[in-house]
């Protein structure tokens, strides 16, 4: 059957950062196309009410799996279901499957060490099932080309798979005439893959060095990683600014009061700050990764594993450049073995 009945909106956990933006941007599109849905209980206070039936999806493996029985009994033939969280389906469904995939550490047999336990044992089983079921779903859509390149090679060739971009249609100028307040700005949430530890690495490296940029963090406060970002600014008096996390316009602000953004994040799906930035032409220094490469032509790039190649990029945008180290001949080093 070709006719679409009904179109099921599947979103459970997308209740914060780039998926929760996303989420809004294409529900305000197809609001009036949607006629079944499962949403984060968690963005209750952010999504609008529309016309389709809607269910709340609470952080529960209860929860989660009420909503995958009901989505199995209410799916027929010739409906569709786009799965905006990512994942696909535990049941087998009646209907056409879309899957909006978003998270590269899905798609990759990377080590998961640096996270939490119960976030370790998570992503092991999304894997798994990304790998089991991936056989069910009619169309597998992703942000860049480097995304599908990594789709396939986890998945194999023959996957489908769509490229289409998207972000918010109304993306605000910058204003050239506000203040900059800030050297570098890094709008990213909590997570390891955001790097923020290698970037302070770098930073407290600039200190030793004698430099000390201004740095506009969005990360939690209620988070370990915050009060670790208090800590090494005591210890090695940095001029690193937590703001903790911000709304949509409250970023908007912070981007035209910063003179340049930086991006040290190891992996993302698309990587919306670099849009963000990128339409107010704010100098972008980011990782040199697929991601980036995939969206924006940034003026400085750095090794992210490396607090050395950051330090450097930086100092690079600062246009105070480290000097090279002096090649001697092997008299000297003789001299200064026998010294």
């Amino acid at each position: 059957m070709n006719t679409l009945k009904k179109l099921f909106l599947h979103a459970p956990n997308v209740h914060v950062g780039g998926g929760l933006n996303l989420l809004q941007a294409f529900y305000e599109a197809a609001e009036s196309s949607i006629d079944f849905e499962h949403v984060d209980i968690r963005a209750q206070a952010i999504l609008k009410p529309g016309r389709a039936e809607r269910h709340w999806v609470r952080p529960t493996l209860f929860s989660r799996l009420a909503a995958e029985l009901r989505l199995r009994n209410r799916v027929k033939e010739g409906d569709l279901v786009l799965c905006f969280h990512g994942l696909v389906p535990f049941f087998p469904s009646k209907g056409k499957v879309t899957v909006f995939l978003q998270n590269r550490i899905l798609l990759s047999s990377d080590s998961l060490k640096s996270y939490s336990l119960k976030t370790r044992v998570r992503l092991w089983g999304e894997r798994f099932m990304l790998k089991s079921f991936a056989w069910r779903i009619d169309k597998f859509v992703v942000q860049t080309p480097s995304m599908a390149e990594q789709v396939r090679g986890f998945l194999g060739e023959k996957i489908p798979v769509v490229v289409c971009p998207f972000v918010l249609a109304d993306v605000d100028q910058a204003e050239t005439s506000t203040k900059k307040i800030y050297d570098f700005v890094y709008v990213a949430s909590a997570e390891p893959h955001k790097n923020h530890q290698r970037l302070l690495a770098a930073w407290c490296l600039l200190a030793e060095q004698g430099l000390r940029p201004s740095l506009a963090l969005t990360v939690p406060l209620e988070t370990s990683l915050s009060v670790q970002i208090e800590d090494l600014k005591r210890t090695w008096n940095l001029n690193v600014s937590n703001l903790g996390r911000l709304s949509a316009s409250e970023v908007c602000a912070l981007y035209e009061q910063s003179g340049a953004l930086i991006y040290p994040s190891i992996t993302e799906s698309l990587g919306l700050p670099l849009i963000e930035a990128n339409s107010r032409q704010l100098p972008i220094i980011a990782a040199e990764l697929d991601y980036v490469r995939d969206i924006v032509e940034p003026v400085q790039t750095f090794d992210p594993a490396s607090r050395t190649s950051i330090a450097r990029a930086v100092r690079r945008h600062l246009g105070s450049n480290e000097p090279t180290q002096v090649i001697h001949g092997p008299e000297v080093f003789l001299r200064e073995v026998l010294r």
